[in-house]
């Protein structure tokens, strides 16, 4: 049998008795047992938690006085223990605890409970910890109604976003708050929280054992989140209670049970907020700096997210152009043809088909010429440098164009024996200008030679 991780009292004692693992699957989810009951309990974050730090200040010793910021902004992933950090704190000095979901909550809710907090404060000399969720939910009115209690400290805020709080939590609060970052949780936290939860008695009691194979799988899963460890953990122990085991034996959670308890990951990525961005940022550098294997794990994700394909075979074609260029120019076709592609296609084929233009990109010769060559272009537009046109480049069809002198002297390319005539193309200040500058890498390796000498035939040297 594989090794097992128990939760006998001591090594080699008797075992629990069995039969009663459904009563400890009773009740509140495993997640909600499981929380911290102090600060000493909280499972990771140890960057925000060290002695002497803001945080376990106000979670220890109450208020902080002088000393800063009394409300927080606790940013970060799901299951990193915002809401845990808050009942912490909500539970020191004998504090009052108020919690709003940004989701269902509205100006007349974050009244209610800052009246209420008030009240409590001066008759009964209880501060209330007012835990928002999700307060990047809030439009600005909603935000602007909670700054004169978090000015006058009516309440101790603490408003939990898994989005960048720079973007979605106004400047007036942010500024009077104190802004933690926390962090996903590492394997070995997961691992320790999955095994405090097999013996203590508001978790599984000690009424079922949990397989290595099933332990390292649900840490794997898990992805640094605690809230998802526990409910794997938590579903994987109801499929071995309904395992027959033998007489006196406990259930034992193995790997088929962890695996049918979260067959798969979900994938963490908010399509409106910093994972979507991020995401997509490493996917185009991924494409852009040729690891053609990083460029698919980014396009995994964003498909198994739900992200528009459209968009992703946009960003495809922006790369194929940009970083791509000359060097390969069929790069921009198969982009191109891929877009129209999965247009007519739809899911899930269409991931074939961005696959197949993620590759070639990643695989191609890199060269942004083009993109360096046209900005510089704009870049002297924008600074004046557009000069008239040359006369005899101007439009010649209309009544009295010949009178003005446009056309006059004009070669036509086609009319000289090499095909390319020498005469002024560029406004007066921009001649022998050059903004395109070929890479030596690919097919641009072969336009050098060829731009070159087409500078030399056109400029007459």
């Amino acid at each position: 049998m594989a090794d097992l991780f128990s939760t006998d009292a001591e090594p080699g004692g008797d075992p629990a008795p069995a039969g009663t693992g459904p009563a400890v699957l009773a009740g509140a989810p495993l997640a909600v047992r499981m929380r911290p009951r102090g600060v000493e309990e909280v499972v990771g974050q140890q960057h925000l938690l060290g002695p002497g730090s803001p945080l376990r200040r106000l979670a220890t010793e109450g208020d902080l006085g002088r000393a800063g910021p009394a409300s927080v902004v606790l940013w970060g992933p799901p299951g990193t223990g915002k809401t845990t950090l808050a009942h912490v704190i909500a539970r020191s000095g004998g504090r009052r605890f108020a919690e709003l979901s940004a989701v269902t909550a509205g100006v007349k809710d974050v009244r209610r409970v800052v009246d209420e907090a008030r009240e409590h404060r001066d008759l009964h000399r209880r501060q209330t910890v007012l835990f928002l969720d999700e307060i990047h939910r809030f439009t600005k009115a909603q935000q602007d109604a909670l700054l004169p209690a978090v000015e006058n400290r009516w309440v101790v805020l603490v408003a939990a976003t898994t989005e960048n709080p720079n973007f979605s939590v106004i400047t007036p609060l942010l500024s009077r708050s104190l802004l933690l970052t926390l962090r996903p949780l590492e394997d070995d936290d997961v691992r320790g929280l999955l095994r405090a939860a097999l013996a203590d008695p508001r978790g599984l009691a000690g009424e079922v054992e949990l397989s290595a194979e099933a332990l390292e799988h649900l840490v794997r899963v898990a992805d640094g989140d605690a809230r998802r460890a526990l409910t794997a953990l938590e579903a994987a122990a109801g499929a071995a209670f309904d395992a027959p085991v033998a007489q006196g034996a406990r259930p034992v959670v193995a790997l088929e049970h962890a695996e049918r308890a979260l067959d798969r990951a979900a994938v963490r990525y908010d399509r409106a907020g910093d994972q979507h961005y991020d995401v997509v940022s490493a996917f185009i550098k991924s494409m852009r700096g040729s690891d053609v294997d990083a460029a698919l794990h980014y396009l995994a994700r964003m498909v198994e997210a739900g992200e528009d394909p459209r968009f992703i075979a946009r960003r495809i074609v922006i790369a194929a152009a940009e970083d791509v260029g000359m060097a390969d120019p069929s790069a921009l076709q198969t982009a191109v043809a891929a877009m129209h592609a999965v247009a007519q296609i739809g899911m899930p084929e269409a991931r074939i088909v961005l696959a197949q233009a993620v590759v070639h990109n990643a695989t191609a010769p890199k060269s942004n010429a083009v993109y360096n060559g046209v900005n510089a272009a704009i870049a002297d537009v924008r600074a004046g440098m557009a000069g008239p046109v040359p006369a005899h480049l101007r439009d010649a069809h209309y009544s009295g164009a010949k009178r003005l002198g446009h056309g006059g002297g004009y070669v036509y390319t086609h009319d000289v024996p090499a095909g390319v005539a020498a005469q002024q193309y560029a406004p007066d200040g921009l001649v022998g200008k050059d903004y395109y500058a070929p890479t030596d890498r690919g097919f641009e390796a072969q336009l050098r030679e060829r731009v070159a000498r087409l500078r030399r035939l056109v400029r007459g040297r």
